[in-house]
């Protein structure tokens, strides 16, 4: 008898070579199998007439074959079938490749039904290709049918038929995680109904029941686990901070601070004071000064006799972090140093001394700071910067120069709250809502490719009057040569240097180049030396240039909104008044209308929220780094009160039952997800 644990070697027609294929999907037992849920779903269940067909749509038709098919073998290893079916309302005329044993299957005067892309003109009709099974006896047409993700060697037939086989032979004994109180309050089918349903849904009912069911599992679960981390947190116990007069800091600031400001820096505070680390994200919109609330809190743990440290994910970045926070620390008695890899061997090893015997109270710099020899006397807090750049290990590995350090994680990067809660479910969210007084709103502007020759005029006058401008070309899709995109940049600056602005400096960057590289171009940019800088969304993340007034992003469409937001505040960070052009040629509607929200509003909570729910989490930092758990069937666009409910489930459980003493499988479900997740989580 085989059970959810036996490999899927286990299954008839799965051999040592189909079994290496699906392990790259992460599949080796019948349990991976059954949990590798469809992606999406095709809905061939209406059959149209030939008559009715659109040109370009995918359909079912159902006809019959009209006269003997004709095999013609074109070149070496091409043969093509070519057919003629007919109904009441037309001609269909079918096209094979290779697949010449449909010359002797296909029947003259048997229907079959045919699901494929409809082509040819309105009078001619033709599919190349399509699906084909006779009337009745369909697997692939007549209903719902799943679409899996697949890797080299692999069909959606062959998944779906072992998945069917698998659920015929172990589908019972898929187990029921949830209590039967929390299935029964939430309206939740069983797990071995929602299972069978994902795959093969008997309609639209069903597949409704079966995605909600296991969409409320996985979000249950990481509630769990979420929870289970942070109790496992707060046992941590460390000496609480005891109360700094903060009012030097205050007064030496040269500006006021927002309201925001002082609710996130007296959050933190509050944290530091009460004997357990603090794990708290500081998350504000691009230049809303979530830099002087990490300054706070570093004053306030050199008052109370520990050391800091600033981690920033590039060199460039933490030499301004330094620049500007050592002015203002320095004279309030703190001492400051820069640790990164281009500091000269003999300041790292006075630095690592002066770092290890205490005489230093703050280092910024890169991971430098967590190179095994550099050592703390007394590491109390730990900030990062832009926390999504960085791995774990690198994150923990600083934490780890001290003992159990406060921890305080900064991000420019607006997350939709129900994505926090999932990203960030273990850290306490600190949010700076509003921007700093005199900081003015950037305008854009979308627009087509034919406004160009009026987009170089407007940098032409911006760039006489002093101002810089970014120009960035999108990253060219994976598929595509892996240099293309340092080509297109390098390409589009030269045309820009030589035929539209002669007479102005002219740099580029682009991810492929060395980081000292980048940084040299990204710094002669900051120090006025260059007036145009195109670039890939390296910058997207980057130096501050107060005198850049101009973005103008090209093939707008093919970034996130949250990026096009990201990048939108390069600009705008000085006195002068700054623009943002975005230029698209999609006719897309949804494309068009997701460039007419940035044209409205400068709220970065807003779009992230948008674009979650246009895209999905999956694509939410555009690269797959960001440490989104793998949900494998909970939208977190469209989920957001299904998770409500999972965490409300979930803390009452965890309060009848603290270690789910009651409940052995979900908590080793529990373990076994967050064990597999481990580098995912904070």
């Amino acid at each position: 008898m085989e059970t959810l644990t036996s490999p899927v070697t286990a299954l008839r027609g799965v051999g040592p070579q189909k079994a290496r294929a699906l392990e790259k999907l992460g599949i080796r037992t019948l349990g991976d199998l059954l949990r590798f849920y469809p992606r999406t779903y095709d809905d061939r269940r209406e059959t149209k007439k030939i008559g009715e067909l659109i040109p370009g749509e995918s359909v079912c038709v159902s006809a019959m074959i009209a006269s003997a098919p004709t095999l013609a073998h074109i070149r070496k290893g091409m043969d093509l079938v070519k057919v003629r079916a007919v109904d009441e309302t037309g001609v269909l005329d079918l096209t094979f490749f290779n697949q010449s044993w449909l010359k002797t299957s296909l029947q003259v005067g048997q229907t079959y039904l045919f699901y494929g892309k409809a082509e040819g003109t309105l009078l001619r009709k033709s599919m190349a290709s399509p699906i084909v099974e006779q009337e009745g006896l369909g697997e692939r047409t007549g209903r719902i049918v799943p679409v899996y993700p697949l890797t080299a060697g692999l069909s959606q037939l062959f998944l779906s038929r072992i998945i069917r086989l698998a659920l015929d032979v172990c589908g019972d004994a898929v187990p029921e995680l949830l209590p039967a109180d929390i299935r029964r309050e939430n309206a939740l089918c069983s797990a071995a109904y929602a299972v069978e349903n994902i795959h093969f849904p008997e309609g639209d009912e069903a597949l409704a029941l079966a995605r909600r069911r296991l969409a409320f599992e996985e979000l249950f679960l990481f509630a769990l686990g979420l929870a289970g981390l942070r109790s496992r947190r707060s046992a941590d116990r460390v000496a609480p901070f005891r109360d700094v007069d903060m009012a030097p800091f205050y007064g030496a600031l040269p500006f006021s601070l927002t309201g925001a400001q002082r609710r996130c820096i007296e959050e933190a505070l509050s944290d530091m004071r009460a004997g357990i680390p603090m794990n708290r994200l500081c998350q504000g919109d691009v230049g809303s000064g979530k830099t002087m609330v990490a300054a706070a809190c570093v004053y306030f743990a050199a008052k109370n006799g520990r050391q800091a440290a600033l981690m920033a994910p590039t060199e460039i970045l933490a030499r301004q972090h330094y620049e500007t926070l050592a002015p203002l620390l320095e004279p309030l008695g703190l001492r400051c140093a820069l640790l990164t890899g281009s500091t000269g061997a003999k300041a790292k090893r006075e630095t690592g001394a002066a770092l290890a015997e205490g005489s230093i109270d703050l280092a910024i710099g890169t991971h430098a700071l967590i190179t095994g020899s550099v050592s703390f006397r007394d590491l109390g807090l730990v900030v990062t910067d832009e926390q999504h750049r960085f791995g774990v290990a690198q994150r923990a590995a600083l934490a780890e120069k001290g003992l159990h350090p406060h921890t305080l994680v900064m991000s420019a990067t607006p997350i939709p709250r129900t994505l926090a809660l999932i990203l960030y479910g273990d850290l306490d969210v600190s949010l700076i809502d509003e921007l700093p007084p005199g900081r003015q709103p950037v305008e854009t502007f979308a627009v087509p490719g034919s406004y160009r020759p009026r987009i170089y005029a407007f940098l032409r006058k911006h760039i006489a009057q002093g101002r810089q401008a970014y120009i960035v070309c999108p990253m060219v899709e994976s598929g595509e040569e892996v240099s293309d995109d340092a080509k297109a940049v390098k390409e589009y600056a030269r045309q820009l240097q030589e035929e539209i602005f002669p007479n102005l400096r002219v740099a580029f960057a682009h991810g492929k180049m060395k980081p000292k590289e980048k940084e040299a171009v990204m710094a002669a940019f900051a120090a006025g030396e260059t007036d145009i800088l195109v670039s890939t969304t390296v910058i997207e993340v980057g130096v501050d240039v107060p005198n850049a007034a101009v973005m103008v992003v090209e093939n707008a469409e093919r970034f996130g909104l949250s990026q096009l937001h990201q990048l939108r505040g390069r600009v705008g960070r000085g006195r002068h008044r700054s623009y943002c052009i975005l230029i698209s040629d999609n006719r897309n509607e949804e494309a068009r209308q997701r460039l007419k929200i940035l044209t409205k509003t400068n709220d970065g909570f807003r779009l992230a929220e948008e674009d979650l729910r246009l895209r999905g989490p999956g694509d939410f930092f555009g690269v797959r780094q960001h440490g989104l758990p793998g949900l494998r069937v909970a939208d977190l666009g469209c989920d957001a009160q299904l998770l409500q409910s999972a965490q409300k489930s979930a803390e009452r459980l965890l309060s009848q039952d603290p270690e789910l003493s009651r409940s052995l499988a979900l908590r080793a479900r529990v373990a076994e997800l967050f064990a597999r997740n481990a580098e995912t989580l904070n």
